[in-house]
């Protein structure tokens, strides 16, 4: 029996968007065997789009027989080309309603319990802080009757520990939650969006060989290779051009890869991605030289709309802040960008306001879509030059940048200020296990 039938694919694509009064979108239905009593039950699978997020695969089991159900959700998307770290401290109960997207190869820790939820152990799921709990405690109780006729110690101090587990949710002293994720495609609510979550901080890493493995993406014996020589004289005349896949529809596409000497400033790399089937288009800039000793942190005084149109370099380590709206975007949320200062207000537009995957639909709540919206608003009037603010580009790693209209004399509406980077900063950029002066003699 296939699992897509060909009447799916009409439209050239097996993932539509989540609609209830589309009557021709049904799940395909496979018989199959139940793991509960083992005899045949039924799975229905349903190739579907969520607005605004993703494409997933939500598959159901029900069994006649037995009575035994379950439900499952896989992410159909892209690996992101980074992981991801969301780090919670939950310190209401009303912390325990924000939603969250786990995927099956994230992991879950909880420090002060010393408790930590394997990668691969549990299926991909949507659900809340609370939900996730819960989820644990379930897991933890299936097998006690069994645990308490066999391994009666065991299983009184597993009791112990689930007991501590269901404290939590009472949340009479706060605590954290950690959910990894090496493919990137995990989630966790800010519910005061799109202002900065002082509780959730975000990380992004980059995968160990080990991770790119357990995702299937690199074989088990494929070892590192040194990249090959360059000719820099010859990279810098050209567009190399590499085949890739989109990012929204996963079909193939060509990446163009380029230097670029930006004036007053750096060498640059600017790679960008056309789609030839669902017309997506995206850039990214990656600096072509090394960390600078000092960080930058350039303010630019917005004062009407000709400022929209000043060239802005944003590298993957830089936050964005703009003081008047009480907003900050962290490092990596948007990747390294080249863009026009219209271009980024629009792009934070598009990331916090329009997808926004908790905007819509039964995720959405009033307040916070009338919040979101009140954002937008604001956004609007900076493009426009009728609101005067300040724009903050933090970085740490100094290889941002803001276009001087007045080059070479100094601008009066942008101030540069270097400074010298915290241990905290070295250690989100990778540098305080960097080793470069001496590294023989250590060995």
């Amino acid at each position: 029996m296939s699992l897509i039938s060909e009447e799916n694919v009409r439209g050239g694509s097996v993932f539509r968007d989540l609609s209830a009064d589309d009557e021709e979108w049904q799940p395909t239905e496979i018989e199959s065997l139940c793991m509960n009593c083992y005899q045949n039950g039924t799975t229905r699978l349903l190739l579907t789009k969520i607005p605004f997020f993703k494409e997933i695969i939500v598959s159901s089991f029900s069994c006649t027989n037995c009575g035994w159900s379950n439900t499952e959700i896989q992410s159909a998307g892209r690996i992101h080309d980074q992981g991801v770290c969301y780090t919670l401290k939950v310190k209401s109960k009303q912390d325990l309603n924000r939603e969250v997207v786990k995927a099956d190869c994230a992991k879950t820790r909880i420090p002060e319990l010393d408790f930590e939820i394997p990668p691969f152990t549990q299926k991909g799921s949507l659900s809340t802080i609370e939900g996730l709990l819960d989820r644990a405690v379930a897991g933890l109780e299936q097998d006690q009757p069994a645990r308490r006729a066999s391994e009666p110690q065991v299983a009184e101090k597993l009791d112990e520990f689930i007991q501590k587990l269901k404290k939590l949710k009472d949340v009479e002293h706060e605590f954290t939650l950690v959910i990894e994720d090496p493919s990137g495609n995990s989630f966790v609510e800010n519910p005061v969006a799109p202002q900065k979550d002082e509780a959730l901080t975000v990380t992004r890493f980059k995968r160990t060989v080990q991770q790119d493995q357990q995702l299937g993406i690199r074989a088990d014996d494929d070892l590192e290779e040194e990249p090959a020589g360059n000719d820099l004289d010859t990279m810098r005349g050209e567009v190399l051009v590499f085949p890739t896949n989109c990012p929204e529809c996963n079909a193939p596409a060509s990446t163009n890869m380029k230097l670029v000497q930006i004036p007053h400033f750096k060498e640059v790399v600017i790679m960008a991605t056309n789609c030839d089937s669902c017309g997506h288009r995206t850039n990214e800039v990656k600096s072509g030289g090394a960390t600078e000793l000092l960080g930058t942190k350039i303010t630019l005084q917005v004062t009407d709309a000709s400022d929209m149109t000043r060239d802005v370099l944003k590298s993957e380590t830089c936050s964005v802040l703009i003081p008047e709206l009480e907003f900050e975007l962290g490092m990596a949320a948007l990747g390294g960008k080249f863009t026009t200062l219209e271009g980024l207000l629009e792009d934070i537009k598009d990331l916090t306001v329009s997808k926004n995957p908790f905007v819509c639909g039964d995720s959405s709540d009033t307040d916070r879509v009338e919040k979101l919206k009140e954002f937008g608003e604001k956004i609007e009037k900076i493009l426009a030059g009728e609101m005067k603010v300040h724009i903050v580009l933090d970085d740490p790693a100094g290889n941002s940048y803001v276009q001087n209209v007045y080059a070479p004399e100094p601008d009066p509406e942008m101030t540069v200020e270097k400074y010298t980077r915290t241990f905290e900063q070295n250690e989100e950029l990778g540098l305080n296990d960097m080793k470069t002066e001496n590294y023989q003699e250590a060995k």
